[in-house]
């Protein structure tokens, strides 16, 4: 067994950091989703495994792994495994609905929405704030299960012929549209709750804009590298932490009607920026592997890492 797990689902995403470890001779094993997993086993994969899986897993396969890999991760935690972005941050990366509880209870603003489980209450609830809105999924991904109505009568019209947007989870988002200054929106990641680059990202709706490698590819959607205010800065921490979210992002956007920052996605799946050396000039993933050395390093200890003896 070795000491370190790479959990993931997508097939190509993470080869970069792949050939990040290989160049550091850190050994690893590479568990992909997808086989039955016995609940009482006694010891998990390795000492340390860090998740990578994707909300936009769903997009890939109709039979998608995310909530059977939330609970392989808790049956590895019960284990005694030490999971990078574990089943805490899953259960914020699997609900938008609690990421904005999140960050109100943080302080710090988002655009007004509600949230239902029925389409038949979208109505009341969109009339409660106005249009035009967006509907969104509440779990979602790459950008997907997001569309803006400018009408009551466009939103009656698409609940009506059943093409309003659904969530794997049976709930939806009501969402104010704000119109973000510049068309802008500014993606900030951090590693290990820390602050460590961000990114502009601009063309598409303002909305359903995602940096992730695989949707920047052949789309109009152009990314380049940001300084934000310390205040974001700090917030992106903040979030991190109250997440406990060990290698993710944050979102937001500058209310173009009022100059308000307003945070509205959070992140704990992140694959970095496409072509980092000429978005940022470094590549990012050798200050991941440098912080995955020293996590390997408080994990196994001096003294060697045994698995936990809790029963089944």
């Amino acid at each position: 067994m070795t000491d370190l797990a790479i959990f993931h689902e997508h097939p190509t995403w993470f080869a970069p950091l792949f050939a990040a470890l290989d160049r550091r001779g850190i050994g690893y094993s590479r568990i992909r989703s997808g086989a039955a997993f016995d609940p009482a086993a006694a010891v998990p994969p390795a000492p340390l495994v860090l998740n990578r899986i994707s909300m936009s897993a769903f997009l890939r396969e109709a039979e998608h792994p995310i909530f059977w890999a939330g609970a392989l991760i808790s049956q590895w935690e019960l284990r005694g495994a030490r999971v990078l972005n574990g089943s805490a941050a899953l259960a914020i990366d699997t609900s938008k609905a609690k990421q904005l509880a999140l960050l109100t209870a943080l302080g710090l603003a988002i655009p007004a929405t509600r949230v239902v489980h029925r389409a038949a209450d979208l109505l009341d609830a969109a009339d409660s704030l106005g249009f035009p809105l967006l509907v969104k999924g509440n779990i979602g991904g790459a950008g997907a299960g997001i569309a803006r109505y400018d009408s009551r009568e466009e939103l009656r019209a698409a609940i009506a012929d059943a093409a309003v947007p659904v969530s794997i989870d049976g709930v939806l988002l009501v969402q104010e549209y704000v119109p973000a200054r510049g068309g802008t929106i500014t993606r900030i990641e951090t590693l290990d709750r820390n602050y460590l680059y961000a990114i502009d990202v601009a063309g598409g709706g303002a909305f359903d804009l995602c940096p992730a490698d695989a949707c920047a590819a052949g789309s109009t959607i152009t990314m380049t590298a940001s300084e934000p205010p310390q205040a974001l800065r700090d917030a992106a921490e903040a979030i991190m932490r109250a997440a406990h979210i060990d290698v993710g992002g944050v979102e937001v956007l500058i209310d173009d009607r009022c100059g308000t920052p307003r945070f509205y996605d959070i992140n704990a799946l992140s694959n970095f920026v496409a072509k980092p050396l000429d978005v940022l000039g470094w590549d990012p993933h050798e200050q991941l592997v440098d912080r995955i050395e020293g996590w390997l390093r408080e994990t196994t200890g001096a003294a060697g890492w045994r698995p936990s003896r809790h029963a089944a």
